[in-house]
């Protein structure tokens, strides 16, 4: 018999926080849904994506974050989603994407994926997939440098006027596109994205040079994704190897080299010092930094889940932050130029 390495793990569900300026309220840690429909993982089948899905509700997850790109094939993941979710979709919030190449999954794009005709094809697609008929957070997955801004604005806007689409976010945009998409919707007075949605955890922390400040400028939630780093601040990876069925077993097995620094070493005593997990000290520390608003975390199962949500509970001191600053150094804007 395994007993949980952290005292956390029968906590309380994971507090419920504001997205941004808006009034959508999603829960501090969020499933992160990129491995429903994923090939050599549990949930790959409908059966193992159910699992996890009802121990992210059980757990008192509301938030579940999925893409249109996501599974073994386009569109799988949406499909396994909505099928899990059921009749308990009403209790939660659903969050998509569109904007990755999908391989003809919406029909031809022709390299605009940005577009009002792209959009419009690509949210009907989604809402046939997650088997709904609105989507809570509607996410521009990556920048479509040919296509204004103010197209894409405007098409959105035009989504939640019509009811299909409740808020709308983005994803993997810098800060100087974060500040420019905010003045061109109140230019037009179009809708206004609530959310932002990137790479950011302890190991890399580029994001806090210009994503969060726009963000905070703005009034945006963040929702970082990758919190743990591919699992390298889980401390599976600490004897150098990587555990059979691990992400970092079937690709970048070049990371797990990481594994053994002696940065990723001095993290492991600060969390056993007081008694925790590394993935509750790298998800706890992403809760206390502004302003982000939930933390993105994948699973393959329903254990991993129950992990995840409970880190909700550890907020950091001030000292825990300021050691994790030493141990992690904020990055260097100068060191850029």
């Amino acid at each position: 018999m395994t007993t949980d390495p952290h005292p956390l793990a029968a906590a309380a569900q994971p507090p419920l926080r504001r997205l941004g300026r808006s009034g959508l309220v999603v829960s501090a840690v969020g499933l992160g849904c990129n491995n429903l429909g994923r090939p050599g993982t549990a949930t790959e089948s409908q059966e193992g994506s159910d699992r996890v899905v009802g121990a992210a509700l059980d757990a008192g997850i509301t938030l579940f974050d999925v893409a249109d790109t996501y599974g073994a094939r386009p569109g799988l993941a949406e499909e396994r989603l909505g099928a899990a979710l059921g009749g308990r979709r009403d209790q939660v919030v659903v969050a998509t994407k569109f904007g990755m190449d999908m391989d003809g999954g919406n029909g031809p794009d022709f390299g605009a994926r940005g577009s009002r005709r792209y959009i419009v094809t690509a949210v009907e697609a989604s809402l046939r997939r997650l088997g709904t008929d609105r989507i809570d957070l509607y996410q521009f997955h990556t920048p479509d440098p040919a296509t204004p801004i103010d197209e894409t604005l405007s098409a959105l806007d035009d989504l939640v006027r019509s009811g299909k689409v409740r808020y709308v976010g983005h994803s993997n945009r810098s800060g100087w596109q974060i500040s420019d998409a905010e003045h061109v919707a109140r230019e037009i007075g179009a809708e206004r994205f609530v959310s932002s949605q990137n790479h950011y955890n302890l190991l890399d922390r580029r994001a806090e040079l210009e994503v969060l400040p726009a963000c905070r400028a703005y009034g945006l939630g963040v929702l970082p994704y990758f919190p743990l780093a591919n699992g390298l601040l889980t401390g599976k990876y600490a004897a150098g190897t990587a555990p059979s069925g691990s992400r970092l077993s079937r690709t970048r097995q070049h990371l797990v080299q990481t594994a053994t620094s002696p940065q990723l070493r001095r993290f492991a005593e600060f969390a056993s010092s007081r008694g925790i997990g590394e993935a509750t000290v790298a998800i706890g520390w992403l809760l206390a930094q502004r302003p982000v608003a939930s933390v993105i975390a994948g699973a393959t199962s329903p254990e991993q889940v129950a992990a995840n949500a409970a880190a909700g509970g550890w907020v950091p001191g001030d000292e825990d932050l300021s050691e994790l600053d030493r141990i992690f150094p904020p990055p260097d804007p100068i060191a850029l130029y």
